[in-house]
């Protein structure tokens, strides 16, 4: 199989790996689109520490069955399937439904060093952490399943109810899907605080309203907007300046949600978080509720789906995409590599 290996620390390189080979209970499934996810950048330039030098990344999938383990009934070859990439071990399986994130043994498809993952041609995953796909939907759709669900998490660990206003702290990728998210659980007043002014018109196409995070007054720019003060933010972003634009936007008694990790530290005003009654919740990738609501979600938003993919490469295109990315090229939303051009 051909695949995409981090060769060294800034440097990408299609390179002929074996195939593999599905064990007991496994499935290989044939990547067809894999996203270009920001923690796949931050490992390219070595920011994270979370990727290492021979690794094949790559986490954010849609493709079809190959081929099928023993044991594995619940697939036929050539199902149009995604897959959950938290991967936790079958003592661990009752215990964590619903909850993977938090087993201390899971491993992380993308993430592990010692699993290939998904940006290659094939790519061997446990039949319980496959979920099926419409085959009518464009593929490339698939590969937008995995950043909804660290959405549709975030949004299910802040509380959102029907009717609330909600601030979404930066417009990339996940806050992109933040904002859909937000209109599974019926918030009925968005906006979105972000610096780029494509992103900003992105998520405008997405049914947000916008507001430039460069400007003095985001905050109180975008509590007028919204009519008052918002219910609950979510910092997409996840820097000292974004937590405390969500602080300063909320209303006493909000819940403020930090998915973004943009810096290993952040500092706050605390008395906002006490005198006000605020809480402040974290949010880390997705239980499998999450990630099959997401999948189901997304086969029905064709024109939504559409309009988060800014560029479609073919793999020898992706080195060049990645440079992109990690030297601050503005690209407003996701970037897919094709695998079967």
């Amino acid at each position: 199989m051909r695949a995409l290996v981090l060769d060294q620390i800034g440097h990408l390189e299609v390179q002929d790996r074996p195939d593999p080979s599905a064990g007991p209970g496994e499935v290989v499934i044939r990547v067809l689109a894999t996203g270009i996810c920001g923690s796949d950048v931050h490992g390219y330039t070595g920011e994270n520490g979370r990727r290492v030098p021979g690794q094949i990344m790559g986490h954010e999938s849609a493709g079809t069955i190959a081929s099928l383990g023993g044991g594995a009934t619940a697939f036929s070859v050539g199902d149009t399937v995604t897959f959950n990439p938290v991967v936790v071990p079958d003592s661990d399986v009752d215990a964590f439904a619903g909850r993977e994130q938090m087993s201390p043994r899971k491993r992380v498809i993308g993430v592990d060093p010692t699993w290939d993952a998904s940006f290659a041609e094939l790519v061997v995953v446990p039949e319980r952490n496959v979920v099926a796909l419409d085959g009518t939907m464009p593929i490339e759709f698939g590969a937008l399943i995995e950043p909804l669900a660290v959405a549709v998490h975030a949004v299910r660990r802040a509380g959102v109810t029907p009717g609330q206003r909600a601030l979404v702290v930066g417009g990339g990728p996940i806050g992109q899907s933040v904002v859909l998210a937000l209109k599974m659980a019926g918030a009925t007043t968005i906006v979105v605080t972000e610096v780029d002014a494509a992103r900003r018109a992105l998520v405008e196409q997405l049914g947000a309203k916008s507001v430039d995070a460069g400007s003095a007054d985001a905050a109180e720019e975008a509590q007028r907007i919204a009519g008052g003060a918002f219910d609950v933010a979510i910092d997409a972003v996840g820097i000292d300046p974004t937590l405390a634009t969500a602080l300063n936007a909320t209303a006493i008694g909000a819940t403020i949600c930090l998915v973004g990790m943009g810096s290993p530290r952040v500092s706050l005003d605390a008395f906002q978080i006490s005198t006000q009654e605020r809480t402040l919740v974290g949010s880390f990738t997705y239980g499998s509720d999450d990630f099959r609501d997401a999948a189901e979600w997304i086969g029905t938003q064709g024109d939504i789906a559409e309009a988060l993919i800014s560029e479609q490469v073919a793999m020898s295109e992706a080195p060049e995409a990645f440079e992109r990315l990690a030297h601050g090229t503005p690209t407003p939303g996701k970037i897919i590599v094709r695998l079967d051009r």
